[in-house]
């Protein structure tokens, strides 16, 4: 997959110490966010990240924290569907 979105503003979190290395993230990421490294899941590509909260519903170790729907990814996706500009409502005050 070769969709990048914006870029430093995917919500998603690995906690490594959590991790297993069971590679469930891995088999259900839909754009290939994690890899395997020394035997632990790693993040590879955090700007893949859509947050659609599937790694984290799939990690039986709660090593992962996303929020889903919420980021500007998100904002991007709702957008391309419906055919708006993209509204991240940024809490932060930052601008997207």
């Amino acid at each position: 997959m070769k969709h990048r979105y914006l870029k430093n503003v995917s919500t998603l979190k690995l906690e490594s110490a959590k991790c297993t290395g069971c590679g469930k993230c891995i088999e259900v990421c839909p754009h290939n966010v994690f890899v395997l490294c020394n035997g632990k899941s790693v993040i590879a590509d955090q700007d893949r990240c859509i947050e659609c909260g599937a790694c984290v519903k799939n990690c039986l170790f709660y090593a992962l924290e996303v929020k889903p729907g919420v980021g500007c990814a998100s904002a991007i996706i709702k957008g391309w569907l419906t055919g708006t500009e993209p509204s991240c409502d940024c809490s932060d005050g930052s601008c997207c």
